[in-house]
């Protein structure tokens, strides 16, 4: 007998532990596909909702925010793409890459799952950005990955066209702040429990099952 289990996954589109974690969390959910079915809800989070359109070179960017050495943010992100790897995701960042603005993209986000596909266009987002190097404030780009989702392109142009959702997304960015939530990803199973950071599918496994343990009735 399988439990419902309602996770919220707040992340975002620039995160490279997101994807990771995303990865882990969906093998981890296919191997507890006995006892879970889950429910999958993204959650909007902006690491730089300041950030320009135009975006700002990552190691420049690295640098500023976290005081690393270039040596030291290149050695991160061979990490990243060997973490990346393991869950079969291709991260192709280099020291051309570039930060971007997400918000157009979390509204978007917000539009898919009122569309039944949420998670096919949170997919197609990190592939356009990590994968294939482009601009996920660049509404072309959305659009074009709105598509390789399933969705209607010119409905989602329309959508990017207008602020519509705008509201909804910092609406929900407050929330999951309010609740403590300041890095991501963020697991949060049935409003309850947290899992966080970019785990491995063990971790996750390990996690869900203790926590569908948790639930049963004494």
């Amino acid at each position: 007998m399988t439990r419902s289990m309602k996770i919220d996954f707040v992340s975002d589109v620039s995160c490279p532990w997101c994807i990771i974690g995303l990865r882990g969390l969906e093998e981890a959910l296919a191997r507890t596909s006995d006892v879970i079915d889950a429910d999958i809800h993204f959650q909007p989070f902006e690491l730089n909702p300041d950030m320009p359109a135009a975006g700002q070179n990552i190691v420049e960017h690295i640098t500023q925010k976290y005081g690393s050495t270039p040596a030291q943010s290149a050695a991160t992100r061979q990490m990243i793409r060997e973490r990346a790897a393991g869950v079969g995701f291709t991260m192709a960042m280099s020291d051309e890459s570039r930060i971007y603005n997400t918000f157009d993209a979390h509204r978007l986000l917000h539009w898919a799952e009122l569309e039944g596909h949420q998670a096919a266009l949170k997919h197609a987002l990190f592939d356009a950005y990590f994968t294939e190097g482009k601009s996920p404030s660049d509404h072309d780009v959305l659009v074009a990955a709105a598509v390789k989702a399933g969705l209607d392109g010119e409905a989602a142009r329309a959508v990017l066209n207008s602020d519509r959702f705008a509201a909804e997304v910092r609406a929900a960015e407050h929330l999951w702040q309010s609740r403590g939530i300041t890095s991501v990803p963020a697991v949060v199973i049935d409003e309850r429990y947290l899992i966080s950071g970019g785990q491995t599918p063990e971790v996750f496994e390990e996690a869900l099952r203790k926590i569908v343990a948790d639930m049963a009735p004494a």
